[in-house]
């Protein structure tokens, strides 16, 4: 074993050793699997195929991959998330907007000079994401960039709607051509877990009732981009919701991801029955699980159903509805 893959599987069982994590069989073949890619750019530029990791909620797969990627002894190197990806790269593609060149620009931007990319939750489910993301890949293949993705999906599952699926076969090929796949599965469903010394999105909680907790409040909006959007109150470091406002409302992704990263602490009430609220709320309420647990925001629900009703009622109504309970399981509940 080359002492520079040691090094790597080194740090991370170092990583899971500072936050108790004990890997089990699969997840110790992933993480020498990982460090088989080696630190770049002359084990990764050119000459090692990279890794698409995917199976069920909760087994360690994004945990694995920031694992590695921090291991990696490189500065050229970039994460990108779903959600934050499409907001960057449609910023960038406006900021370029008068070059012809725009969207390879906005893609340098995105990506950097780095000779690795972590792309962590790759899901698809629209067909222009599908697009964009086709030709993100095109452009990191094209200039050797080494690409590691976690996803609930298998390459052939992406965009799994009939009605689009053939929009991102070109896409699918090309992760089929550069990648490797392991299938991270096992029984267990960490999040599920009892955790202690908890922090960020796994220290909130989820309270059963119907009164906003926390005194009242004086509704205020807040601006995202020239669109404004009411909320029941903003106080240093904390923004107060209905599930309404953020979800049965047109909020999108951006507006998200712009508060995530301005309110460390969240308060969402009067959330309903995942059953009683329309397609599209339900999808928004799934984006923003997503952003919340990618930027690690406290957040004290409340809902006059229990946790574990409204999970029974999210099954496999919506498309990553799955990975949304499983992330649910992180909070306490009472």
């Amino acid at each position: 074993m080359s002492s520079q893959r040691q090094s790597i599987i080194s740090a991370i069982d170092a990583s899971a050793a500072a936050e108790g994590i004990v890997l089990d069989a699969q997840q110790r073949q992933l993480a020498a699997r990982l460090a088989d890619l080696g630190p770049p750019p002359r084990s990764l530029r050119g000459s090692s195929r990279g890794l698409y990791i995917y199976g069920p909620a909760g087994r360690g797969k994004s945990w694995l991959a920031d694992a590695f990627f921090d291991a990696v002894p490189t500065r050229r190197k970039a994460r990108v998330h779903f959600h934050s990806f499409f907001d960057d790269l449609h910023r960038h593609i406006h900021d370029h907007r008068d070059d012809h060149r725009a969207l390879r620009r906005a893609m340098d931007d995105v990506t950097g000079h780095s000779s690795l990319l972590l792309f962590d939750e790759l899901h698809v489910h629209d067909s222009g994401d599908a697009r964009l993301l086709t030709r993100l890949l095109e452009h990191v293949f094209d200039r050797k960039i080494a690409v590691v993705a976690t996803s609930n999906y298998a390459p052939d599952s992406l965009l799994p709607n009939p009605i689009w699926h053939h929009i991102f076969e070109p896409g699918i090929t090309l992760i089929k051509m550069h990648l490797d796949t392991f299938n991270l599965t096992g029984a267990t469903d960490y999040r599920a877990v009892a955790q202690t010394n908890a922090t960020g999105f796994a220290a909130g909680e989820w309270t059963t009732g119907t009164s906003h907790p926390h005194g009242s409040y004086e509704p205020t909006f807040l601006a995202v981009r020239g669109r404004h959007f009411p909320v029941l109150s903003v106080r240093p470091g904390r923004l107060s919701a209905t599930f309404a406002q953020l979800c049965a409302a047109p909020v999108s992704a951006i507006e998200y991801l712009e508060w995530a990263r301005t309110y460390e602490r969240w308060v969402i009430s009067e959330i309903p029955r995942f059953d009683d609220m329309d397609p599209e709320a339900q999808q928004r309420f799934i984006n923003l699980v997503d952003i919340l647990v990618e930027i690690d925001v406290r957040v004290s629900f409340v809902s006059p159903h229990s946790l574990p009703e409204f999970l029974t009622a999210a099954t496999d109504h919506r498309p990553d509805a799955f990975r949304m309970s499983s992330r649910m399981q992180l909070v306490r509940h009472c």
